[in-house]
């Protein structure tokens, strides 16, 4: 139990709910100008940022892979800036990028390239299970505008820790199996409308203000579990925390400019898939005895991760 205690304890150090970083590809002739505009808590994570970043990156057209050239970093405000020009042998028609920052930064690190060749636009997601992405400067189709929609909304609800964490709360919280219909039903509306009313809202949502929040909702879904575990109401706090879980979906939708019913869409099929596996593994353990004292101890050490992870992002 005391190893339990300490690698929960220690995964607030490495974790980050929102990690991102966004780039901008131009193409003239046979030559691109990339620029990476990544947050400077991101960059906190990786060794000799101005020489490792733009390692990581890089790009292929007609079989041959760029040759990167005048490659510079600063920072500007907050943000750490990259850029360097690609010459390839032949004019661009079509790009191969390849892209690994998941593997230097944080492993739910997700990098957006918007791609730019004359009036055409293409743009491509990485992360840690997707590091390769074609870039055909053609309009996609709308059966694969859906399915890249579907994914994105996917993976961005299934690889993140806290998701992940407040999920095993949510499941944790409900005491019978109307109660988790009625949490997961609270929990789902309630980013959808985030995702709805975040872009009317003329003041912008730090990244670490986002994190705080959704750490915040992991702690007092926990209290509730272990300190209020009669609560008639719960669908209510859970339909309230949902919000913050929202407001990073939100920032996502806003970077990428993916339609927001097809993301959220596959959105809400992982986090129903997750809450779903949780549940039977849940139930199927309840049979033992054993199970009433495992609810509160791992609620109370899901309470103490939030609160930790909590006052870590806000002294970051």
């Amino acid at each position: 139990m005391r190893r339990l205690w300490w690698l929960l304890w220690s995964l607030p150090l490495g974790a980050h709910m929102v990690s991102m970083s966004t780039g901008e590809l131009k193409v003239t002739g046979s030559r691109a100008h990339y620029e990476l505009f990544m947050p400077m808590y991101e960059v906190a994570h990786v060794s000799d940022p101005a020489k490792t970043l733009l390692q990581h990156i890089r790009f292929k057209s007609a079989g041959a892979w760029g040759k990167a050239t005048n490659e510079s970093c600063h920072e500007d405000q907050g943000t750490y800036v990259c850029a360097a020009d690609y010459d390839f042998p032949a004019p661009v028609e079509e790009l191969e990028a390849e892209c690994t920052f998941a593997s230097v930064t944080v492993p739910n690190h997700v990098h957006l390239l918007h791609a730019y060749l004359g009036d055409k636009v293409d743009q491509a997601v990485f992360d840690l299970s997707f590091t390769d992405a074609q870039i055909r400067f053609r309009p996609p189709t709308p059966f694969e505008i859906a399915f890249e929609e579907l994914g994105a909304g996917f993976m961005r609800a299934a690889g993140g820790l806290a998701p992940l964490l407040f999920l095993v709360a949510l499941v944790l919280a409900a005491r019978n199996w109307g109660e988790l219909a009625a949490l997961t039903g609270a929990f789902l509306i309630a980013e959808t409308l985030a995702c709805l009313v975040a872009p009317r809202i003329t003041f912008p949502l730090s990244p670490r203000f986002i994190e705080a929040a959704a750490a915040l909702t992991i702690a007092y879904l926990a209290f509730e579990i272990v300190l209020l575990p009669n609560s008639s109401f719960r669908w209510v706090v859970v339909g309230v925390l949902g919000l913050f879980h929202g407001a990073y979906f939100s920032m996502f939708l806003a970077q990428s400019g993916y339609n927001t019913a097809t993301f959220l869409a596959g959105v809400a099929m992982a986090e129903l898939l997750l809450i779903s596996i949780l549940a039977v593994i849940v139930t199927r353990l309840a049979r033992f005895a054993w199970m009433r004292r495992v609810v509160p101890v791992a609620a109370s050490l899901l309470l103490t991760v939030g609160v930790v992870w909590f006052f870590l992002r806000l002294r970051a």
